[in-house]
C-alpha cells in the first residue's frame, strides 16, 4: 500500500546534522584539529554572573512551573521599553511575546499568517530552517534571488507577489551571508508589503552584532508599524542561551492573539529559566554585551583581512558580518561535494551554498557559508591559511 507524503517528507533533512555526519570515521591529528565553521551558535556558556543568577532562580518554586503563554510580564515590559528607546518608536508590552527560541517565533508567525497553499517570499540564499518550516506548513517558499551585492531588490520582489502571497521575510544581519541590509532598503520592503496588504517579517537574531551603532532601521518610528511589521529576535546569541530557548516576537496584538494559540499547543510557554536569564541580562549585562559585539566585529575584520589571500587561490569572499562570511569558489566540483572533501583533506567543516538555495539554483554549487563567530582572530587566520593551502593547485 502506498502512503501519501507526510508534512516532514515535504522537506529536507536538517543541514547541520547532515554536515556533522561528514565527521564520522575522520580523525584529526592533535597538531591539526578540526576547524568547525558550520554552525552559527556560541559554544561558550553564559557569563559567570548570569549562571549565578540562574542558579538563584532555580531556588524559586515558580521557575519550575508553567508561566504565561506569551511570556513573563517583566521580560515583555523590558523588551518593549528597550526596543522603544533603541528604535525611536512606541512599542507596548502587549505587542511583545516570548517564544522558545527565534525558530519558534518564525514558526508561530507563519502559522498565524498562512494557510495551505499560501506563499511567502524568501530572499536567497535563505536560512534553511525558514524554508523547512514553510515546506512542512504547506506554504510555498517563493525564492527571491539576491543581486550580486547579496541584497534583495524590492522591484524584483514586487514581480513575485500573487494573490496567495502573505508575507516577505528579511534576515538582517543576514544568515547565511552576513550582509547588513541598509535602512532605506528595509523601509522599501516595508512600503512594498504595506502597499500589497502583506506582512514584513524582519528576523534580527544577530542585531546585537551589527557593525553600525544605533538603530539598524526606523520601522518602529512609524506610528502604524504594527499593521505591517513583525519583528523576530533571539537571546541565544546575545547571552549564549542557546540551550534555554528564548526568543521574541513583536507584532500587533491581533497577530499575537493568534500566535498565542500556536504557543499554547506546542510548548505552552517558553522555558522559565531562559526568560529569567534574558531579563537579568538586559538589566545587568549591557557593558558585557558591548564587549561581545566588539569581539565579533574584530573577528569580522580578521575575516575581511583574508580576502586577498583567498582570492589568490580562487575564493571570492563576498561579505562578512555578524557571525558569517559568504564566499564562492572556482573549484569544478559542486559545493555539496567539496564541503565533505574539505573535512577529510583540510580538517575544515563548513556548509555548502546548496543548503541555502533552491535545488534548481546553480549559484549554490559555487558558494559556502563560513560561520566564524567561534574562532578568535588567530583562529580565523589559521582557517584562511588552511583553506588557501587546500585550494592551491
Amino acid at each position: 500500500m502506498t502512503h501519501a507524503l507526510t508534512r516532514t517528507d515535504a522537506t529536507f533533512a536538517p543541514p547541520v546534522m547532515e554536515a556533522r555526519r561528514w565527521l564520522d570515521g575522520v580523525t584529526f591529528p592533535a597538531d591539526r584539529p578540526l576547524i568547525n565553521v558550520s554552525q552559527a551558535a556560541p559554544v561558550a556558556p553564559p557569563p559567570a554572573p548570569m549562571i549565578e543568577a540562574m542558579s538563584r532562580a532555580l531556588q524559586i518554586p515558580e521557575t519550575h512551573l508553567y508561566g504565561p503563554v506569551l511570556g513573563l510580564p517583566a521580560l515583555r515590559a523590558r523588551i518593549a521599553a528597550d526596543w522603544s528607546a533603541a528604535y525611536g518608536g512606541q512599542i507596548a508590552d502587549a505587542q511583545v511575546a516570548i517564544t522558545a527560541g527565534c525558530n519558534q517565533a518564525f514558526c508561530a508567525t507563519i502559522t498565524a499568517l498562512t494557510t495551505e497553499g499560501d506563499e511567502v517570499i524568501l530572499p536567497t540564499p535563505w536560512y534553511f530552517n525558514h524554508k523547512m518550516w514553510l515546506d512542512m506548513a504547506g506554504v510555498r517558499a517563493v525564492p527571491l534571488p539576491c543581486e550580486a551585492d547579496l541584497l534583495p531588490d524590492p522591484d524584483r520582489a514586487a514581480a513575485l507577489i500573487t494573490p496567495r502571497t502573505r508575507a516577505i521575510v528579511l534576515v538582517t544581519p543576514n544568515n547565511p551571508t552576513g550582509m547588513e541590509y541598509p535602512p532605506a532598503l528595509i523601509a522599501a520592503f516595508r512600503d512594498l508589503a504595506r502597499a500589497h496588504g502583506l506582512k514584513l517579517i524582519v528576523d534580527e537574531t544577530y542585531r546585537d552584532f551589527h557593525s553600525v551603532s544605533g538603530a539598524p532601521h526606523d520601522l518602529f518610528s512609524d506610528p502604524d508599524w504594527d499593521d505591517v511589521l513583525i519583528h523576530l529576535y533571539s537571546f541565544s546569541k546575545a547571552y549564549r542561551l542557546t540551550g534555554h530557548r528564548t526568543g521574541a516576537v513583536i507584532a500587533s496584538t491581533k497577530t499575537l492573539a493568534d500566535i498565542e494559540k500556536f504557543l499554547d499547543t506546542v510548548a505552552i510557554c517558553a522555558p522559565q529559566l531562559g526568560q529569567i536569564a534574558a531579563l537579568w541580562g538586559m538589566e545587568n549585562l549591557s557593558q558585557w554585551l558591548a564587549g561581545e559585539r566588539d569581539e565579533i566585529l574584530a573577528r569580522r575584520a580578521a575575516m575581511l583581512a583574508g580576502r586577498e589571500a583567498l582570492a589568490t587561490v580562487g575564493w571570492t569572499l563576498h561579505s562578512a558580518g555578524a557571525y558569517f562570511g559568504y564566499a564562492s569558489h572556482s573549484n569544478e566540483k559542486s559545493s555539496a561535494e567539496l564541503a565533505p572533501q574539505l573535512v577529510r583533506e583540510a580538517g575544515i567543516l563548513m556548509l555548502p551554498g546548496t543548503m541555502f538555495t533552491p535545488a534548481n539554483d546553480p549559484s549554490g554549487a559555487r558558494q559556502m557559508r563560513i560561520a566564524f563567530a567561534n574562532l578568535d582572530t588567530a583562529g580565523i587566520g589559521q582557517f584562511i591559511d588552511r583553506l588557501t593551502q587546500a585550494s592551491q593547485g
